[in-house]
């Protein structure tokens, strides 16, 4: 028989797993500022292996607007600079031989609002995890009445789920805001 506890725990484990995919996916989004987070989702080919620039160089952010790649070994120049130009970053790195520099630019109107949109969509796909946590919890609840769970521990299995659903969709709402925010500074 599922026990309420244990079916009540997997939900909200699903829905913390939704809000730190939120995080990590809002960090990755450029806000006009330089972050070593916006370098994550670019892979390299190092010896064979695709790792992440930050596993063969040294990365850095020496000023508000730059990002700083000092590679291990000199023959990860091009690699590393051929990773950045094909990803999605939308940026032209600079090569002095010593340092890779990625200057971010000042963001447009436009592109902070495209930006916000895009962040909107990252929390709408957090929010539908959430939901759908909730919605398999409440399932099991149910198939667990047939097993022999009281109907009102079913009942406060469902309350308990639905203040978790609301506990979790305010923190995406509060992420959300806090990105928006930082994208609309100027």
């Amino acid at each position: 028989m599922a026990d309420k506890k244990e079916i009540i725990s997997s939900a909200e484990e699903r829905m913390e797993e939704a809000v730190m995919y939120l995080e990590d996916a809002l960090a990755r989004i450029r806000a006009g500022k330089a972050n070593v987070k916006l370098l994550d989702g670019i892979r390299v080919d190092n010896y064979g292996s695709m790792v992440p620039i930050n596993n063969c160089a040294a990365v850095t952010t020496p000023d508000a607007r730059t990002i700083a790649i000092k590679p291990w070994d000199k023959s990860m120049f091009k690699v590393i600079e051929k990773a950045i130009i094909n990803s999605d970053l939308g940026i032209m790195p600079e090569n002095n031989g010593e340092i890779i520099r990625i200057g971010i630019p000042p963001l447009t109107e436009e592109r902070r609002k495209l930006l916000n949109k895009q962040c909107g969509k990252e929390g709408e796909q957090a929010k539908v995890s959430i939901r759908t946590a909730r919605r398999d919890g409440i399932e099991q609840l149910k198939k667990a009445v047939k097993d022999g769970l009281s109907e009102d521990h079913q009942k406060d299995g469902e309350d308990e789920l639905q203040k978790l659903h609301d506990k979790f969709v305010k923190k995406i709402d509060a992420l959300l805001a806090a990105k928006e925010k930082e994208i609309m500074t100027v």
